[in-house]
């Protein structure tokens, strides 16, 4: 299976990922971290409400790549995958840019195009709401409350309207929220560890 977090920034995606590899290291899970700041630290690209044509481009490619790198070893060593980001990511950041000004219409188009292609092969995408997590400045994210704030609500907007797939909104403490992820796969015949 393919699962993913999606939300906001400072919403809780990279410490439920960390967590849940820390745990479940000798598990037949491959986690993978968020692409944004790979784009940032790689290719020295501007992110958040600095983001660009190029900026968006390679954080599309880059959900391209999650999906079929190595696919074929992944279903013959039985591998879930757990991503930090995915393409709702990009598409709802991807629309406030275009909203903004920041990026261009040919390549909102492209973003959206990626979207459609990969939106179906996630198989479950949690939500980290903002509700219960601060804003906190880790050196890389955006701090801007405005930015923040319009992203939530795009977020909100994208997953009310537009994405059909299942969706689990994680609520609360960190502790919740991984049992409410552990539930969810339980369900899914998928064990692991929290």
């Amino acid at each position: 299976m393919i699962v993913s977090f999606t939300g906001a920034q400072s919403t809780g995606k990279t410490t439920l990922l960390k967590d849940l590899r820390e745990k479940n290291a000798n598990n037949p899970f491959e986690f993978v971290p968020e692409v944004t700041r790979l784009i940032m630290r790689d290719y020295e690209m501007p992110i958040n409400e600095e983001g660009n044509d190029l900026t968006q481009l390679l954080i599309m490619s880059e959900h391209v790549r999650n999906i079929y790198k190595n696919k074929a070893d992944r279903l013959v060593r039985g591998m879930h995958m757990i991503f930090d980001r995915c393409v709702v990511d990009g598409i709802v950041y991807s629309r406030w840019l275009f909203n903004e000004s920041k990026i261009s219409k040919c390549c909102y188009d492209a973003c959206a195009l990626i979207y459609k292609e990969l939106k179906d092969k996630y198989d479950i995408i949690f939500y980290t709401s903002p509700d219960d997590v601060k804003l906190v400045d880790d050196g890389e994210r955006s701090i801007d409350v405005k930015f923040r704030n319009d992203i939530i609500n795009t977020f909100n907007i994208f997953l009310e309207r537009e994405y059909d797939g299942e969706v689990v909104v994680l609520k609360g403490s960190v502790e919740e929220r991984l049992k409410t992820i552990k539930s969810t796969l339980d369900k899914h015949n998928i064990d692991i560890k929290i």
